[in-house]
């Protein structure tokens, strides 16, 4: 059945097309498996709460009668701005208005929440963009730029609330500068959000061709009850595509943990218990409570463009599991700089078993794609990231969590291929078990050995993470990080980014292992499988088990074969089928009317270099869950298309081109 919105009907209408619904709430009230809610355009400001689950069969389908014309907003519009002093006003909003939830006193707040401010879920925008939460009515007033902002000349236009208590009212003054309130397009947000069920179960929804923006979300951790702008809350089968996802204070799109009783920001109330054994106690109430390939995960985003949040773009926390996240733009995340922690990026998702990334167009984020905990099965495939670290004008510290790649505390198999990584720096690995094959690296290598035990009071601390039965979210076992099983076949290297001669002055590099160096030179102290291999005592019919304790907790052994380093890039020391060259070689980026290209040599210079087609077989399967680097249902890849998806050929060559003309190609 076809049900029919149209904010500007009349009320009391009945679905139909002659009749049609004025909220779109109305309709996800009766929507039952099969049905199409068609939307017509208009600015819906409501909440959109699912009661009914779809079938696999028979979707429950959301539908922009015109593309991105229908705007689902937790925003209201404010038009009684008074003046206050020089160019800030003032407003007072009745708090009944916001009933259970008001987000001017709820704070961003929780487990790995690290910035100092407190600031709150509500936001002021002006014509779409986010003001900047002062603490202070004096600071707003002020109207100084924001130093760590990435955006600095819009930081000048603040915002500050407090309550009236005896109005039960909250007040909030703005400093628009040069903006006249009474001209332009002021809104604050009211709702946390904008379209998710409040129930876990509704599952197999389709949310296509919206519009969707402004909502006060909260922090999302992985130990606490996840939620987004959209939000699939712990079902299965969602797919959000076509979509325009902006101005969410903390996530645009969840796919994210549910709310566990006695584990929901453990850490942040209680204290008690470390923040990663909270991590460990979440996967296994959540095996407890029923966490199965057959009842959550598989959802797909595509297409969409997502962008100007301000933890993530998407979060995901088990209920991610086995999805597909394509073809989308995701851009501008964190910007703001306000909020500060360890889960913010374009993408972060903890448990991304069998998750695919393929396609994705990621930059001008703090972290592009952040992999978190049991990474296993994961794919990064033919994804085109860049600029995912400060502007020049800000003076970052070397340990900021600014890459293009994230892979933490994980076993793998992480395969990362036929990606374009032109950041600073391309991949943190405080993980083992990945496999890179075929990309363009342009940057470093950071946490390689290091970043996944802590030392309290000089004793190591190990962070034992689970790894799963394959394919399946069935918990396998628990194991430290050794380091190390990991692969690199047929990439290209290129250090792109000069290297200061004042590089980490007055840094501890104990404490802080980062590099501008790129290259798998950072691998130099593991072993080959040949040589790890001959510790083990193969063979042996009774081996001594406290003599091979030491290899058995020792790093894993590492693969590098037929990659290429330009312009100083530094190779494994015993890496012996490379290619090397002193020739200069450059990658530029060159954007047009919103199409990138690169500007480059470097396949002219490795073109006459050819290796070997690379598949399931060589890459071999990661050592702790034992499982193959290969398709989720469990079919083995080979690599003979490139970043386009064209043929390889007979003559394969290094990096994410096959041929010469590729390279000159239009990447997005």
């Amino acid at each position: 059945m076809k049900i029919y919105v149209n904010q500007n009907a009349a009320r009391g209408g009945n679905g139909s097309k002659e009749s049609p619904f004025k909220a779109i709430n109305d309709a996800a009230k009766i929507a039952v498996a099969g049905d199409e809610i068609i939307v017509a355009p208009g600015i819906y400001r409501e909440y959109v709460n699912p009661r009914n689950a779809g079938r696999e069969d028979a979707r429950i389908s959301y539908i922009s009668e015109e593309p991105l014309k229908a705007v689902i907003t937790g925003a209201e519009l404010v038009t009684d701005w008074m003046p206050y002093e020089g160019t800030t006003y003032v407003t007072r909003i009745d708090n009944t208005v916001f009933g259970s939830y008001n987000p001017y006193i709820v704070e961003v707040e929780g487990d790995w929440y690290f910035a100092p401010n407190h600031i709150h879920t509500g936001n002021v925008y002006v014509n779409d963009r986010m003001f900047y939460e002062t603490q202070s009515l004096e600071e707003c007033l002020e109207g100084k730029v924001y130093e760590r902002s990435w955006e600095p000349e819009f930081s000048i236009y603040k915002w500050y609330t407090c309550q009236d208590k005896e109005t039960n009212e909250t007040i909030i003054y703005a400093n628009f500068q040069d903006l006249k309130p009474s001209e332009n397009k002021v809104e604050i947000t009211v709702r946390r959000n904008c379209f998710m069920p409040s129930e876990k179960y509704i599952s197999y929804i389709t949310l296509s061709g919206f519009t969707v923006c402004k909502a006060a979300t909260t922090w999302a951790p992985p130990a606490a009850y996840q939620d987004g702008m959209i939000g699939a809350h712990w079902s299965k089968g969602w797919i959000i595509e076509d979509c325009d996802v902006s101005g969410s204070k903390c996530c645009g799109i969840s796919f994210g943990n549910y709310s566990q009783e006695n584990n929901d920001n453990y850490f942040f109330h209680k204290h008690v218990k470390s923040p990663t054994q909270m991590e460990r106690d979440a996967v296994c109430r959540a095996q407890y409570d029923g966490w199965t390939k057959e009842t959550v995960g598989s959802h797909i985003v595509r297409r969409c463009h997502i962008h100007h949040c301000e933890q993530t773009g998407i979060v995901g926390r088990m209920g991610c599991v086995f999805s597909i996240i394509e073809d989308n733009h995701i851009h501008n995340i964190n910007n703001m700089q306000q909020l500060g922690g360890a889960e913010i990026a374009g993408i972060k998702f903890h448990a991304a078993i069998d998750v695919i990334f393929r396609r994705n167009h990621i930059h001008h984020c703090s972290m592009g794609i952040w992999t978190d905990w049991e990474a296993q099965g994961t794919r990064i495939t033919r994804n085109f990231l860049h600029d995912n670290n400060p502007p020049e004008f800000i003076k970052a510290r070397p340990d900021r969590f600014d890459q293009d790649i994230f892979v933490e505390v994980g076993h793998g198999p992480m395969l990362i291929d036929n990606n374009i990584l032109l950041s600073p720096c391309s991949l943190r690995v405080a993980t083992e078990g990945v496999a890179m094959v075929h990309n363009l690296i342009c940057g470093s290598f950071v946490m390689v050995g290091s970043g996944v035990d802590s030392v309290i009071d000089g004793k190591n601390q190990p962070r034992y993470t689970p790894y799963h039965i394959p394919h399946r979210t069935e918990v396998l076992g628990f194991m430290t990080i050794l380091h190390g099983d990991d692969r690199f076949y047929n990439n290209i290297f290129i250090q792109r980014t000069p290297i200061p001669e004042d590089y980490l002055d007055g840094w501890n590099m104990e404490r802080v292992p980062s590099n501008l160096e790129v290259g798998t030179h950072v691998w130099d102290e593991y072993p080959v499988y040949e040589d790890w291999i001959k510790q083990f005592d193969i063979g042996v019919k009774r081996p001594d088990m406290g003599k091979l304790a030491s290899a058995h907790f020792g790093h894993l052994p590492v693969w590098s074969h037929g990659n290429a380093y330009l312009s100083g890039a530094g190779s494994f020391a015993k890496e012996t089928d490379k290619f090397v060259s002193s020739e200069n070689a450059y990658v530029n980026l060159v954007e047009k009317d919103g199409e990138y290209c690169l500007d480059t040599n470097v396949v002219e210079l490795v073109k006459d270099f050819k290796v070997h087609t690379i598949c399931t077989e060589t890459l071999g399967k990661a050592f702790e869950p034992e499982e193959y680097y290969e398709n989720p249902d469990g079919t083995p890849i080979t690599f003979d298309e490139d970043y386009f998806g064209d043929k390889r050929g007979l003559n394969v060559i290094p990096g994410p081109f096959a041929t010469v003309e590729a390279s000159k190609a239009r990447v997005y």
